[in-house]
C-alpha cells in the first residue's frame, strides 16, 4: 500500500506532466518565433523537445517514488520501436550522415512523445483535459487564419501581415492538421448536438469519450464551440488554398519515379539504398539526383527544388527504406487489428499516402495513435495494462516485464523491494535527456546566430555577419559555426561571406596604387577561408548539388587570381552535375566556365546539353548563340538568337534585347533574315529567367603570379573555426 505521503508526491508529478503535455497540446501549433531560420519548424521542434526532457525526468522521477519501473503497454509500442530504429539505421547509413541526424533527433521527439502520452493519460478526466488543449490550439490557430483573410492582423511582425498568414508556415499543413483535429471535437460534442436536436442517429464515439450527463452542457457546448472555430478556419484555409495560395506540391509521377530510383539505382550502394534509403530527411539529394529530365517540360515546377516527395509513405520509400516503409505501414496493419475505426487516425494514414507531410503533422500522428490508445486502454484495460519491470537471474535473463496485476514467480519475489531497476532507469534517463538536450541546444544556439548573421548580410553589415558567423570573444558572440560544426548551410554562407568581402575589399583600392602588405595578406586569408568553408560543406554533406555549386562559383571566381583556379571550377562544377543531372542550369553553369576560358567547342557542348533537357529555356539558346557568334559561327549564331525570340514574345524587356541582338548580327554577317526563329521551338514560354550569358557572380581582379589556392583534396573533419581571423572591418560590404 503506498502512503499518503507517497501518493500526494505521485499525484503533484501527474498533475504536473498532465499540465505540461496539455499546454504542450495547446501551444503546439501556434509556436512560431523570428530569431531562427525557418520561423515555424525550428520554434516547435524546440517547444517539443523541451516537453519530452521535462517530461521523461518526471517519468523517472515517478519511477523512484513508485519504486518500481512501471510502464504502460499498448499494440503499438513494437510498431513505433521498429519505425523508429528503421529511421535511425537510415540516418546512420546514409552519405549525408550529419543532414539525416540532424533530421532524426525532432523525429525521435515525435515519437517519443506517443510514449509519453499514453503513459500519462490514463484517466477519462485526462483524456478530456488533452484533447481540449489539442482542439482548442487548433481552433485559435484557424481563428487567427480567418482574422488574417479580413485582414485583421494580431501580431505586429512583418512576416505575419499577409492575408495568407498561418502560424504553420503553410496553408496545406494547417487545413491538415485542423481537419484531424476536427474529429475530436465531433467525438465530444455530437452527445450535446444530438440531444438538443432531439434526434436519435448516433456517431460511433469510443467509450473513453463518451461525456455523463452531469458533463454533457459544460463540454458539449465547448466543444460545439470549438467545432465552429475549427470549422471557419478550415473553410478560410481552403478558400485560401484555391485562390490566392495554391500549394506546390511535386507532381506524383516525380515522386513515385524518384522513390523508387533512390532504393534501386544509388550505385555504390544498392544493398544500403534497398534498405536504408538515402537517409532520412534527405529527400532533397534524392530529388536532384534522380529526377528525370521529363521534368524540365512541366513550365511552372520546373526550377523549383524539392525537400518533400508528393506523399509521406513515398518520402518515406525513398529516405528510409524498404525498412523504414514496412516499419510504417506494421504500425497502420496493428491499428487496422484493433477493429475501431477512430477517424483522426484513419485520415493521417489517408493523407500520408496522398500528400506531403511536414514536421507538424508527423508530430500530429504520434499524438493521434497515443489518444487512441489511451481512449482503448480505458476501454479494453486488460488489452493494455502496465508492465512492471524487475531484475531476474541471468539464465533467464536480465529484466522481466509482468503485467501489474499479473502472476510474479516466487524467483523474482525478492527483487520487487529492489529499488536498483528505478534508480539505473533515472540514471539513464537524465543521461539521455542530457546528452540530446545539450546538442540539441547547441543546434539551436547556431541557428539563431546563423539567422542574426544573414539580417546583418541583409543590411550590409559584414563585419557583424562574419561574428556571428565565426564568434567573437570580445564581442561576446559565440558563432554559428563553432556553436554546431556539422551543418552545411553555416559553411556555405560563411564561404560566401568571405568572398564578398574579399571582392569588396580588392576592387576598393586605389587605381595605380600599390595594396599594402596587410590588406593582401587579409584578402587571401578571406579567400583562403572561403576554400576551407566551401569544402568543409562538401565534407558534410558530399551529395548537395548546392554545396559543389557552391565551391565550384569559388573557384570560378578566382581564376585569374589563383593557380588551377579554372580546373577546380570545371571539376567541382562536374560534381555538381553528377548530383543534379537533370538540371539545365547546372549545364549553361559549366558552358559559362568554358566561355570565361574561351574554351568555345566545349561552351558550345554544354549549353547544347541544357537546350536538349529544356527545349523551351530562352536562356540556353541565347547563351548557345554567344558561344557560337564568340567562335565565329555566326548563322548558327542567328539561329540560336531567332530560337529565343520565339521564345520571349511575353516578356517585352527581353525580347527587346534579343531583337537588338538579332539585328546587329545580321548586319555583322551582311544578311536582311527576318526574326523568324529555325529551331523547333514554338509559341512562348513561361517561368523564364532573364537573358544573359552566364557569368561568375563575384571576380577577383587577376593577379600575376598567380596565387597559390586550396585545391580539391578533402578537407579534415570540420573544426567549425576559420584557418585564422583577419578583421575586415573596413570595408563593410554587401556580400
Amino acid at each position: 500500500m503506498q502512503n499518503s505521503t507517497q501518493k500526494e508526491v505521485l499525484s503533484y508529478i501527474e498533475n504536473i506532466l498532465t499540465v505540461i503535455l496539455s499546454a504542450f497540446l495547446f501551444l503546439f501549433p501556434l509556436v512560431f518565433a523570428s530569431a531562427f531560420t525557418d520561423i515555424f519548424a525550428v520554434p516547435k521542434q524546440l517547444l517539443l523537445g523541451l516537453v519530452i526532457g521535462l517530461s521523461l525526468l518526471l517519468l523517472g522521477a515517478r519511477m523512484l517514488v513508485l519504486g518500481k519501473v512501471q510502464l504502460r503497454s499498448t499494440p503499438f509500442d513494437l510498431p513505433v520501436f521498429l519505425f523508429i530504429i528503421a529511421v535511425l539505421l537510415s540516418a546512420v547509413f546514409a552519405v549525408n550522415r550529419y543532414d539525416a541526424l540532424i533530421n532524426f533527433v525532432p523525429f525521435l521527439f515525435a515519437a517519443l512523445l506517443f510514449f509519453i502520452l499514453v503513459n500519462v493519460i490514463k484517466e477519462e478526466k485526462m483524456i478530456l483535459f488533452a484533447i481540449s488543449a489539442l482542439v482548442g490550439g487548433a481552433g485559435v490557430a484557424g481563428l487567427i487564419s480567418v482574422l488574417s483573410y479580413f485582414k485583421i492582423f494580431i501580431f505586429p511582425y512583418a512576416e505575419t501581415q499577409a492575408q495568407s498568414f498561418t502560424t504553420f508556415g503553410a496553408l496545406l499543413d494547417q487545413a491538415m492538421y485542423i481537419a484531424i483535429v476536427l474529429p475530436f471535437a465531433g467525438y465530444i460534442a455530437w452527445p450535446f448536438l444530438a440531444r438538443i436536436v432531439r434526434t436519435n442517429r448516433k456517431l460511433e464515439t469510443p467509450e473513453a469519450l463518451q461525456v455523463n450527463r452531469k458533463s454533457l452542457y459544460s463540454f458539449g457546448l465547448g466543444f460545439s464551440i470549438a467545432g465552429v472555430a475549427l470549422l471557419a478556419g478550415l473553410g478560410t484555409t481552403l478558400l485560401l488554398l484555391l485562390t490566392i495560395a495554391k500549394p506546390i506540391i511535386l507532381p506524383l509521377e516525380t515522386g513515385f519515379q524518384t522513390a523508387f530510383a533512390t532504393i534501386s539505382q544509388d550505385s555504390g550502394r544498392i544493398l544500403q539504398g534497398f534498405l536504408f534509403g538515402s537517409g532520412y530527411g534527405t529527400y532533397l539529394t534524392d530529388f536532384t539526383r534522380f529526377k528525370q529530365s521529363s521534368y524540365n517540360l512541366n513550365p511552372q515546377l520546373w526550377s523549383f527544388t524539392f525537400f518533400r516527395s508528393s506523399s509521406y509513405v513515398l518520402e518515406l520509400i525513398a529516405t528510409t527504406g524498404v525498412l523504414g516503409i514496412i516499419s510504417f505501414l506494421f504500425i497502420g496493419y496493428r491499428f487496422l487489428k484493433e477493429k475501431t475505426m477512430f477517424l483522426p487516425v484513419v485520415l493521417v494514414f489517408i493523407a500520408a499516402f496522398i500528400l506531403p507531410f511536414s514536421y507538424t503533422i508527423q508530430v500530429l500522428f504520434f499524438i493521434a495513435l497515443a489518444l487512441f490508445s489511451a481512449t482503448q486502454a480505458i476501454s479494453s484495460p486488460k488489452r493494455y495494462e502496465d508492465l512492471e519491470f524487475y531484475f531476474v537471474a541471468m539464465k533467464r535473463g536480465l529484466i522481466a516485464a509482468i503485467p501489474e496485476h499479473g502472476y510474479v514467480p516466487a524467483s523474482i519475489q525478492e527483487s520487487k523491494t529492489s529499488r536498483v531497476l528505478p534508480i539505473l532507469a533515472m540514471l539513464v534517463l537524465m543521461i539521455f535527456v542530457g546528452a540530446i538536450g545539450y546538442l540539441s541546444g547547441l543546434y539551436v544556439v547556431s541557428d539563431m546566430h546563423l539567422k542574426k548573421s544573414l539580417n546583418y548580410i541583409a543590411e550590409n553589415k559584414g563585419l557583424e555577419a562574419y561574428n556571428h558567423l565565426t564568434g567573437n570573444a570580445e564581442a561576446r558572440v559565440v558563432g554559428a559555426i563553432p556553436s554546431f560544426p556539422y551543418r552545411d548551410t553555416n559553411y556555405r554562407i560563411f564561404s560566401q561571406l568571405n568572398l564578398a568581402l574579399a571582392n569588396s575589399l580588392a576592387v576598393s583600392q586605389p587605381q595605380g596604387q600599390q595594396i599594402s602588405q596587410e590588406t593582401q595578406q587579409t584578402i587571401l586569408t578571406l579567400i583562403q577561408q572561403a576554400i576551407t568553408a566551401g569544402r568543409n560543406a562538401v565534407t558534410v554533406s558530399p551529395q548537395t548539388s548546392l554545396n559543389w555549386d557552391n565551391l565550384s562559383n569559388i573557384y570560378r571566381s578566382l581564376i585569374g587570381f589563383g593557380q588551377n583556379a579554372d580546373q577546380f571550377a570545371i571539376i567541382t562544377n562536374q560534381e555538381a552535375i553528377r548530383l543534379d543531372p537533370a538540371n539545365p542550369q547546372q549545364y549553361i553553369n559549366l558552358g559559362g566556365i568554358f566561355y570565361q576560358l574561351q574554351q568555345w567547342d566545349q561552351a558550345q557542348n554544354q549549353f547544347q546539353i541544357a537546350v536538349q533537357l529544356k527545349p523551351d529555356l530562352a536562356n540556353a539558346y541565347y547563351n548557345l548563340g554567344h558561344a557560337l557568334e564568340s567562335k565565329g559561327d555566326l548563322q548558327a549564331a542567328l539561329v540560336q538568337y531567332q530560337a529565343v525570340g520565339s521564345l520571349v514574345q511575353n516578356e517585352k524587356e527581353s525580347l527587346d534585347k534579343i531583337n537588338q541582338e538579332i539585328e546587329a548580327l545580321q548586319a555583322k554577317i551582311g544578311t536582311a533574315q527576318e526574326a523568324a526563329g529555325q529551331q523547333q521551338t514554338q509559341g512562348t514560354a513561361e517561368n523564364q529567367p532573364p537573358l544573359g550569358v552566364n557569368q561568375p557572380e563575384t571576380q577577383l581582379p587577376g593577379r600575376q603570379p598567380l596565387e597559390e589556392i586550396e585545391g580539391l583534396t578533402p578537407s579534415p573533419s570540420p573544426s567549425g573555426k576559420p584557418t585564422t581571423s583577419p578583421s575586415p572591418a573596413s570595408p563593410s560590404p554587401t556580400p
